[in-house]
């Protein structure tokens, strides 16, 4: 679907195709094998076209926005609106957990593929690229925001899969690994400007200004985009949910050195079954869970949140054995604190880089990419 700048086109005539994309490539022949034009929602067939009409044109296949069609004899790319390059990478890949396959309605890759391709013809930031497995996709857009509103778009449409943890895309610039930098903009309460300042500073942030706006304080920040991950709810908690923050790519910068992903480990289920309280009971000493009693869970499930750094495995499958000897009434009612509730952008903000995403219509499970614990602890001694 295209504007006709000027000049004018006919049903079957030759055409060539100019790829914004790589202006240095050669123009594409092609032939648009019918024209149609728009009378309100409606696609009307017509054999010629001329300048100012809005039509659809088919006959052409790999036509991406921006590109230029025009008659061979007068091959004249036309200027388009620069659009910004991603700076946010993501793998999405067929979903290979126990409980694949049993809440969604696309669940191949040759489905996967054909939605997340089909995307790119109409979100231009987007950019998908096939790797070295037939079932993993990398998806490229301009922020965690724009990849999230794409999983959950899925979602609804009755997509199962699973996501790997958002990564910075680098370049190299005159021999030097750089990075995105976004140019951040808050407005906090007076009383929270101390933590805020002090978290992003811990981010690699460089703070460029800090206004008064009434009783509230306007910060504007230079911060690696990497830096970003996972701070929207820290945000939140420290301005009490009245804080607002927004941020736009700024440019590429020399890369600001290491910067920790997570500092918190993860509860991770030691078998597959249905949690019950009393498994759930010994498991919250150790931190947050995730799930309360009666939800399904498979071995390497991520089901709750710990403050040490290390991982620690939990059987909240595990029931009390009781014997005969004990009076019905003799035992204590066990009480389980509420577990915590996870959206999607807060699941992918807790992802760490050994973890993955289980997104389906009806649920969302962080797992770890290795689910037998015997294989995990093989693969962190070789990695040590």
């Amino acid at each position: 679907i295209g504007r006709i700048e000027r000049g004018s086109v006919k049903q079957n005539q030759e055409i060539a195709v100019c790829n914004y994309h790589d202006p240095e490539a050669a123009p594409r022949k092609a032939k648009a094998t019918a024209l149609y034009q728009f009378e309100g929602l409606n696609r009307v067939p017509v054999t010629e076209a001329d300048a100012g009409n809005i039509i659809a044109m088919s006959g052409i296949g790999d036509v991406t926005i921006g590109d230029t069609i025009c008659v061979p004899d007068c091959v004249e790319p036309m200027e388009f609106v620069k659009i910004s390059a991603p700076t946010i990478e993501m793998t999405f890949s067929v979903n290979d957990s126990p409980f694949a396959g049993r809440e969604g309605k696309f669940v191949t890759s040759r489905q996967l593929r054909e939605r997340l391709f089909r995307e790119t013809l109409k979100d231009v930031s987007l950019r998908v690229s096939e790797t070295d497995s037939t079932d993993a996709f990398n998806v490229a857009g301009r922020g965690e925001m724009s990849l999230s509103i794409l999983i959950e778009t899925m979602r609804r449409e009755g997509y199962e899969f699973q996501v790997s943890p958002p990564r910075v895309l680098y370049q190299e610039i005159d021999g030097k690994k750089c990075e995105p930098i976004e140019r951040l903009v808050c407005d906090v309460p007076s009383d929270a400007v101390g933590s805020v300042i002090e978290k992003i500073g811990s981010r690699k942030g460089e703070m460029l200004e800090m206004t008064p706006v009434g009783s509230r304080m306007k910060l504007e920040f230079l911060v690696p985009a990497r830096g970003l991950f996972g701070y929207r709810n820290e945000f939140l908690t420290d301005t009490k949910g009245e804080g607002i923050m927004a941020s736009v790519f700024e440019c590429y910068a020399p890369y600001k050195g290491d910067l920790s992903r997570r500092s918190s480990g993860s509860l991770v289920s030691f078998e597959t079954g249905e949690s019950v309280t009393y498994g759930l009971f010994n498991a919250q000493e150790r931190g947050v869970l995730f799930l309360g009693p009666g939800v399904p869970v498979y071995a390497g499930m991520v089901v709750g949140e710990t403050p040490k750094s290390e991982d620690i495995t939990v059987n909240i499958c595990k029931k009390k054995q009781l014997t005969n000897m004990r009076a019905a009434g003799s035992d204590e009612a066990l009480r389980l604190t509420p577990p915590r509730q996870m959206s999607l952008e807060q699941c992918l903000e807790f992802l760490a880089d050994d973890e993955l995403l289980e997104v389906t219509p009806e649920s969302l499970r962080l797992r770890k990419r290795i689910l037998s614990h015997a294989d995990r602890m093989k693969a962190l001694k070789g990695g040590k």
